[in-house]
């Protein structure tokens, strides 16, 4: 005979914290009217519950198909107790677990009813810029320590008000335990500053605000991970303030729209995009702008495409809904660092740039910039992992012996802590150029560690000596691997998309990395596997005079080429050419990346460029509808690698006999055609069919929805990055792999 009741014990893992799963099982338990309890044990969650075995089968079923949307638990195990709980249903206190399983949750957007609640006069969080439950919020920016719970957040120095604390201490009510919980009365609260003079009342602050806004002021407001510069995105003569104080006259700047509709009417949006824009995360995405919008040619100047998103916070809400209007909403920072959280640090650095300042007092325990999406191939593929998104954890394909800690790259660094079969990946740091940006790369390793209470036996670090994250890895007294910046990029290209066991052909584009001879790659082709890559396809080589300065100065790309092919090309400075002829600071170079700067500057679009990719995005912008392309010829070298030569596109570039748009779509149509003329011959000698497209060049919308199809046509199948970006923000998670695989014990 079966039992009559029985107790059962639940281990549920996942990404269950920070999202009211807890409430969310005891309410599950009431409603099947089960005796036991639930637990937070760092990480994981255990339940106990006695019931009939039917009942608990259901409320078993329930515990995952029923729990709360941003939450995804995972039923690591169930097993019969002989425990007889008290009756009824408890939610006991947290508890550290030596054998934690932690998930970091990530900031989330206002929930519906949080939105509905905030616009509603005689609600007692009317219009509070702070109001959150435990369906949103924000998480990781404020979490200080774990367990996730009040006392270990930046929330513990606001006392909770007695209406406040009765909430959180009911089960039965959606901000039981919600952490960042918070009211008029005991909550966080805006300052408004300009010239010096305060206004320190949070609904007189706001109005302040959207008169400055009104006016054409810049303003400094402080949101959930950091501070946006914000101005009228409709008012040319305030944005071109903005990007003159800034000293940022044409990177494109991000537009807050307040809501779908009114972005629907500025930018011509996909299914899929429009979907992306209004998830949980609340991405910028890259939408084409429409012919007849209102938005200010100075947001994106030259481009087609405008980086748009959509409120996320009840700030945001509040100021876009008062506004009335889309507001450029761009990072607060100074130029290649990470966004400014402090609010001196703001009022200091940031007096030049902006008119006033929108100051709360919730402090931000560390930066988290905006996520950005591009989609190609009808697939959003990041550009950069931030609020919302990151950290991101994947599964490794190869499980690792020993915790690891991979530094990444110098340029849009990331950095990611892997240990077992988990790879966490950090948000965003930025270019490692500066005081400040080292220091957000230190707090971020030591983040890391001790939310998840890992510490890393080894450290992973690019080839380059150079640069900052490698020197850092050197100093740091363990053991360091290097590896090789475009091995990197094919390997975490290889575990994301492609975790199988055969060989691959990986096209790795960009402008800049360390090869394995001692040169400046960045247009190379491997063949093979993590731990395995062989070179077997590359550009003729060329030298770039002032090296490291072609990345902002385009007509030393162009000099380069044309130099090499013996055609004239006028540099600035005749310095140049002469420093050229003798190899002093022209390091040699195959990379992609340079060679569409040339075509930008040979063209006349752009020869100096005010931000890294400047010329290649407008090449990308301008070009035309055409099928027109110049076939690149490809020979082998002497160690038995395809060399692509560049030389014929040179004539033709700088010819007179097409316009700009007809040029940059033959650039583009030629480089496509390159690739499927390189894949054929390596065909012939080696067994693959998959093709892998990474590396920063493949951001180009153009020339993947170009070359994909030739190759499909040919029977290959075509894979991109989807879920870390193919830029130098996918590098951590590639070394991890490019050493996971080395170490593999097969």
């Amino acid at each position: 005979m079966p039992p009559e009741v029985e107790t059962r014990l639940w281990r549920v893992s996942g990404h269950i914290q920070g999202v009211g799963y807890r409430p969310f099982v005891y309410r599950i338990a009431n409603r099947y009217s089960l005796s036991g309890w639930v637990i937070n044990k760092t990480g994981t969650v255990n339940i106990l519950a006695r019931g009939k075995p039917e009942i608990l089968d259901s409320f078993s079923k329930a515990l995952a198909n029923e729990a709360p949307v941003i939450a995804r638990p995972v039923i690591a195990g169930i097993e019969k107790s002989r425990e007889i709980p008290k009756n009824g249903f408890s939610i006991l206190p947290s508890e550290e677990s030596h054998q934690a399983q932690i998930y970091i949750p990530p900031d989330y957007f206002m929930c519906g009813d949080c939105q509905q609640e905030l616009m509603q006069p005689d609600n007692r969080r009317y219009r509070y810029p702070f109001i959150n439950c435990t369906q949103c919020g924000p998480r990781y920016t404020l979490i200080k320590r774990l367990p996730y719970d009040r006392l270990n957040t930046t929330m513990q120095p606001f006392k909770l008000c007695k209406a406040c604390q009765e909430e959180y201490q009911n089960p039965l009510d959606r901000r039981f335990h919600a952490e960042p919980i918070a009211c008029p009365d005991c909550g966080p609260s805006l300052t408004f500053l300009r010239d010096g003079i305060a206004i320190k009342d949070t609904e007189q602050a706001l109005q302040a605000t959207i008169e400055a806004l009104r006016h054409g002021l810049c303003i400094a407001v402080k949101g959930i991970g950091g501070y946006h510069l914000l101005v009228d995105a409709e008012n040319d003569v305030a944005i071109e303030v903005l990007r003159k104080r800034k000293q940022r006259p044409h990177k494109p700047l991000a537009v807050m729209f307040p809501d779908i509709e009114s972005l629907h009417r500025a930018v011509n949006l996909t299914e899929t995009e429009a979907a992306l824009l209004c998830s949980a995360a609340r991405p910028i995405v890259l939408g084409q702008k429409q012919a007849d919008s209102t938005v200010s040619e100075f947001v994106a100047p030259g481009l087609s495409e405008v980086g748009v998103m959509l409120p996320y916070s009840p700030l945001h809400y509040l100021l876009l809904h008062d506004f009335a209007g889309p507001l450029v909403a761009t990072s607060a920072n100074i130029s290649g660092e990470p966004v400014l959280t402090e609010n001196q640090d703001v009022d200091n650095r940031l007096a030049h740039v902006a008119d006033a300042f929108l100051h709360h007092d919730r402090p931000i325990q560390r930066p988290a910039d905006d996520s950005v999406f591009r989609t190609i191939q009808g697939v959003p593929r990041p550009l950069r992992l931030g609020r919302g998104q990151a950290p991101i954890e994947l599964k490794l394909p190869v499980k690792l012996t020993q915790p690891v800690l991979a530094v990444g790259g110098h340029m849009k660094n990331t950095v990611a802590l892997a240990w077992g079969e988990r790879v966490v990946v950090s948000a965003h740091i930025g270019d490692l150029d500066s005081p400040r940006s080292l220091q957000v790369f230190n707090e971020t390793i030591n983040t890391l560690q001790d939310l998840y209470k890992v510490q890393p036996a080894q450290i992973i670090s690019d080839a380059h000596p150079g640069y900052g994250s490698t020197r850092w890895a050197m100093d740091c007294g363990l053991p360091v691997a290097s590896v090789f910046h475009h091995h990197a990029h094919a390997s975490a290209l290889y575990a994301e998309s492609f975790p199988g066991q055969d060989e691959l052909l990986v096209f790795t584009w960009d402008g800049t990395g360390l090869g394995e001879d001692g040169t400046i790659q960045g247009g190379e082709t491997f063949y093979g596997k993590p731990s395995r890559w062989e070179r077997v396809g590359s550009f003729r080589p060329f030298f770039l005079p002032g090296g490291d300065k072609a990345g902002r100065e385009p007509w030393r790309s162009a000099a380069a080429l044309c130099w090499e092919a013996g055609l004239d090309f006028k540099a600035p400075d005749a310095i140049v050419r002469q420093a050229w002829k003798k190899k002093i600071n022209a390091p040699e170079s195959t990379a992609a990346g340079r060679l569409f700067d040339a075509a930008a500057a040979l063209i006349g679009l752009c020869t100096e460029a005010s931000f890294e990719g400047q010329g290649p995005m407008l090449l990308e912008a301008c070009a035309d509808q055409t099928d027109d392309y110049i076939q690149l010829p490809a020979s082998k070298d002497k160690q038995a690698t395809w060399r692509s030569d560049w030389e014929p596109l040179l004539q033709y570039l700088m010819s007179s006999d097409a316009d700009t748009r007809t040029k940059a779509a033959v650039f583009h149509n030629s480089l496509a055609r390159n690739i499927l003329s390189q894949t054929l011959c390596h065909h012939e000698e080696k067994t693959f069919d998959t093709i892998g497209l990474c590396g920063g060049v493949f951001q180009n919308r153009r020339l993947v929805e170009t070359v994909v199809p030739l190759l499909e046509n040919e029977g290959f199948k075509v894979i991109l990055n989807q879920q870390l970006p193919t830029n130098d923000g996918g590098l951590s998670y590639g070394q991890v792999i490019e050493f996971a695989f080395r170490s593999k014990v097969v």
